[in-house]
Order: structure tokens, then C-alpha cells, then sequence
């Protein structure tokens, strides 16, 4: 058989593979910590911090753009469709912003997860790892298309719009406009050369946004995978321990192991809840006040513009339950634990033993969960909770804007 057809074991690596390469495209290494190439670590620091600088700049200047608006009714319509464009970029930096606070907690999570990761083929196959990872994989290559494709369509559709028009509609004047309505302090478009530069510098801040946005949540998706699949196993473990009355030694000790290993992963997800609980408020706040204020351009507005705002409430609508769904499938692999050991032949087993399991069944009915400050765990009662939110809010903004 050709050494190419041997399945190999997958590496905790091979998971982390796509927020770590994105990551990189704008400058931010996970694991510069690892790294040999002092000056290559040196100059994405310089590409990150000098990327966040623009991209902070630009945000400024839609916040100008906003309260510019606000102040004549006549365009306040302006100031609804840059809302939601400003509270994604917000967003986004907040997340950046905590994964650098969060940095050292960040690396020590990512370094116990790698060593308690499956090393061989047949542990990956008593994890069911490859279930896990496809479900993974889906649920990534979906979220990054929709992400990408939101930054994608509203950076380059003015510039492809006005070539068509300009090379292949007959057009005397290529239309000099911007994707995102941000305030300059100069003429951006009085010259073609002053007008591209500006451009692809809107078009690298957008880039940089989707990414941040994108990759603190795809990361989160890979952690609490890889804390469900460890879930998961230690469930399948304690189901299927045969608890043998006369070998009470060889029963305590396997126990001590599942009590050890349990205890492990709900100090990680401890490491999850402090790097996103407060990140993740913040987030639903204004994905209630995003989606609203899509809906209301979406109902509003032009068929372009509508298909253009449709990609971003989607992306919205599909971060949001994306992050509800993990979070709600961590607290139900946590509760298994509790379930699958009271489902053991306990009552077959020594005193010792039956009080260890108690214990830990009391722990799992704590199960592991994020909680943003002031919000309830994150699970899909959430999801419904932010919907319902931005329903809300929706309904107020279009019964203030028509008695206008």
C-alpha cells in the first residue's frame, strides 16, 4: 500500500490551521511566542499595529460621517445605513482589543488544549475526533464566506460598478465613490490618483475589520469543539466503565483519572469565559442594533442596495447563532458528564466510590457555559433573546422615523 493512502493522525495544529493563517494576513501571530524569526515576528507586529492605526482613522471618520447626518432629518437615512457599518467595525475592534489583553491567557489556553489534544490515530478514533472536525470544518468554510463575502461586496461593488458603466455602458465619467460612508478631511475625489489611494486603503481597513471579526470567532468555534469532543469522550468513558465490585482499586483509580481530566477542561473553559464573556456583550449588543438597522436599509431601500445589506444581515443573523449554538453545545457536553456517571452500575461499587461520583455529578449540574456580564449563559435561548431585541428596536426606529 503507498505511504500517501496511510490516514495519519490529525495534530492540534492541523485544526487551528485556518484562524491561525488568517490571522496572519493582517499582521497577528498566535503563536509568535513559538517563533525563531525575531525579525518576521518583529515586522507583522509593525503591519498589525500600523493596519489598526488606518483602520482606527477610518472608523473616526465614520463616526464623523454619523453625527454629521444626524443633525438634518433629510439625511438621517445616511446615518441608518453607516450605523450598522460602524457598530461591525466596533465590534471588531473590541475583539482585537481582547484578544491582546487576553494574550497570555490565550497562549496558555491554546499550549493545554495542544496537550491534552489525541496524539494517535486510535485515540483520535475513541474521541470521534473526525466527527467533530467535520461538523467544524462546515460550520468555518460557511461563517468565512459570509464574513468575506460582506467586506468583499461593499468594498469592491462601487469600483466595479463604475468600470462597467464607464468601459462597457458608454459613460463619459467614472463614478468616483466609496463603498462605506466615511467623512475625509480632504477631497477624496477631486483626483483619480488621490481617489485609489484612498480606495484600497478603505478597501485594506475593511479587510482588516472582516478578519478581527471573523477570527476571534473561529477560534472560539475550535476551542469549545475541542472542549466538547473532551466532553464527550469522558462521558463515553464513565458510561462504559464496567464498575466491577471486586476490583474496587482499578474503579477508584480510573474515577480519579475522569475526576482529574473532568476538573481540567472546566478550568479551560474558565480560560473561554474570561477571554470572551465581556467581548461577546458587547457583540450581541450591537448585533440587536446591526440587524436592526439592516432590516430598516432592507426595507427602505433600492434592489442593489438591498442585496448588498442582505450578505451583511445574514452575516450577522449567522455570527450571532453561531456563537449562541456553541455555547448552548457546551453546556449540554458539560451536563452529559453528570448524566453518564449516575447511568454507571454505581450502586455495585464501594462506599469511596459512590461519594467521589456524587461529587463529581454535583459539579457537572454547574455545567460549563460563557456569561457575558449581565446576560444570561450563552445558548440558543440567547439567539432568540438577541432577535427578539432587534425586532424591537426596529419597530421603535420605523414608528420615530415616520412620525418625522
Amino acid at each position: 500500500m503507498s505511504s500517501s493512502l496511510v490516514e495519519s493522525p490529525r495534530t492540534f495544529g492541523d485544526m487551528m490551521r485556518m484562524p491561525v493563517r488568517f490571522y496572519k494576513t493582517i499582521g497577528e501571530d498566535i503563536y509568535a511566542h513559538r517563533s525563531t524569526n525575531e525579525l518576521t515576528s518583529l515586522l507583522l507586529k509593525i503591519y498589525l499595529y500600523a493596519g489598526f492605526i488606518n483602520f482606527n482613522l477610518l472608523v473616526c471618520g465614520e463616526l464623523v460621517f454619523f453625527y454629521k447626518s444626524i443633525q438634518d432629518f433629510e439625511t438621517v437615512r445616511l446615518a441608518i445605513a453607516v450605523a450598522p457599518c460602524i457598530g461591525f467595525s466596533l465590534v471588531a475592534d473590541f475583539k482585537q482589543l481582547t484578544m491582546a489583553v487576553y494574550k497570555k491567557t490565550l497562549i496558555q489556553l491554546l499550549d493545554e488544549l495542544e496537550e491534552i489534544h489525541p496524539k494517535t490515530l486510535l485515540a483520535q478514533r475513541a474521541y470521534k475526533m473526525a466527527d467533530f472536525e467535520r461538523t467544524m470544518k462546515r460550520v468555518i468554510s460557511i461563517f468565512t464566506f459570509l464574513c468575506l463575502a460582506y467586506t468583499t461586496t461593499f468594498t469592491l461593488y462601487p469600483a466595479v460598478k463604475a468600470t462597467v458603466k464607464y468601459n462597457f455602458l458608454g459613460y463619459e465619467t467614472f463614478d468616483r465613490n466609496f463603498g462605506f460612508l466615511i467623512w475625509f478631511p480632504y477631497d477624496a475625489t477631486s483626483r483619480n490618483w488621490v481617489y485609489w489611494i484612498t480606495y484600497w486603503d478603505i478597501a485594506h481597513g475593511a479587510y482588516l475589520a472582516g478578519i478581527a471579526f471573523l477570527c476571534a470567532d473561529l477560534l472560539l468555534v475550535v476551542v469549545i469543539t475541542q472542549l466538547c469532543m473532551h466532553f464527550s469522550y469522558i462521558s463515553t468513558r464513565l458510561e462504559a466503565h464496567p464498575c466491577d465490585p471486586d476490583q474496587d482499586e482499578e474503579n477508584l483509580t480510573f474515577l480519579c483519572s475522569m475526576i482529574r481530566y473532568h476538573d481540567k477542561c472546566l478550568t479551560l473553559c474558565e480560560h473561554v469565559n474570561n477571554m470572551y464573556s465581556f467581548s461577546l456583550l458587547l457583540n450581541f449588543l450591537m448585533a440587536s442594533m446591526q440587524i436592526c438597522f439592516i432590516a430598516f436599509q432592507v426595507t427602505e431601500s433600492t434592489i442593489e442596495v438591498i442585496l448588498i445589506y442582505c450578505i451583511f444581515l445574514m452575516t450577522s443573523m449567522v455570527q450571532v447563532f453561531l456563537v449562541c449554538y456553541y455555547g448552548d453545545a457546551l453546556i449540554a457536553a458539560s451536563v452529559r458528564v453528570g448524566d453518564a456517571a449516575y447511568n454507571q452500575n454505581w450502586f455495585q461499587c464501594s462506599k469511596r466510590y459512590c461519594i467521589m461520583l456524587k461529587l463529581m455529578i454535583m459539579r457537572s449540574q454547574k455545567p460549563a457555559m460563557i456569561r457575558p456580564p449581565t446576560f444570561p449563559p450563552i445558548s440558543l435561548v440567547t439567539y432568540m433573546k438577541v432577535i427578539s431585541m432587534s425586532y424591537q428596536f426596529f419597530t421603535l426606529l420605523k414608528t420615530t422615523y415616520y412620525r418625522n
